[in-house]
């Protein structure tokens, strides 16, 4: 398993943002990490990338304990946050070339060429990023997370705000990606999760309350989408 979350918990004063959550995700699947607004989402996740201790319990990315061994966890995943930010008056190739700096990737202008490609940038690559529309925005923001390969991607509302075309160019590449890494995918958009996920973890008020293949999930749940099995699982 790449991620193993074991009964971890993040408390704020006397608020319990995340209560005691277990779930493992492995390669070549994409999870999708559910749960509505303020459930304990982005608590978890910024736990997984380091960004804040958990309270109790443990996480482990590729084997590296979140805590204990943070630097090598951070070599071990990309991570695209919802806010994306980017720096707007670099070019998409410069912006690149900091990034694979940071990360000392060898042969760099290969590497960023090969991610350009990957990522449809190729038409853009010579404009500033603050020239560019939302979705190829979206489209470096990804580029700049797995420029350095990591095992591991964790994906904040990656489609948020795209027009239909746009949608569908993200969801391919996240697909494509999920084939030999681990993905996590945290998401509002039901279809979202149906086009692109192998499994789902429903967290709400701080509490795992589903954690199945999607087809199993429905099995539970017959003749219900997957909008309504969410609604009644977080009721």
């Amino acid at each position: 398993m790449s991620i193993q979350v074991q009964n971890l918990s993040k408390t704020y004063g006397t608020q319990k943002a995340v209560d005691t959550i277990s779930f493992s995700a492995e390669p070549g699947k994409v999870l999708g990490f559910l749960g509505p607004n303020g459930a304990g989402k982005s608590t978890t996740m910024k736990i997984l990338t380091c960004f804040i201790p958990q309270t109790s319990g443990r996480a482990l990315v590729c084997g590296f304990d979140t805590v204990k061994e943070a630097l090598q966890v951070r070599r071990q995943i990309g991570y695209l946050p919802e806010s994306n930010a980017l720096y707007q008056d670099l070019y998409v190739k410069e912006a690149l070339a900091f990034v694979a700096s940071v990360h000392e990737i060898n042969q760099p202008e290969k590497r960023i060429a090969e991610v350009i490609e990957q990522t449809g940038l190729g038409p853009e690559q010579k404009k500033k990023i603050g020239q560019l529309s939302k979705g190829y925005k979206q489209r470096v923001g990804l580029a700049q997370a797995i420029l350095h390969n990591p095992q591991v991607l964790i994906l904040d509302e990656p489609t948020s705000g795209l027009d239909p075309n746009q949608l569908i160019g993200i969801r391919n590449l996240i697909k494509e990606l999920g084939q030999n890494k681990t993905v996590i995918l945290s998401t509002h958009i039901m279809q979202e999760v149906e086009a692109v996920c192998d499994q789902v973890v429903i967290i709400n008020k701080g509490k795992i309350v589903a954690d199945q293949t999607l087809p199993n999930l429905y099995q539970q749940f017959p003749k219900q989408t997957l909008e309504q099995i969410f609604i009644k699982l977080t009721n």
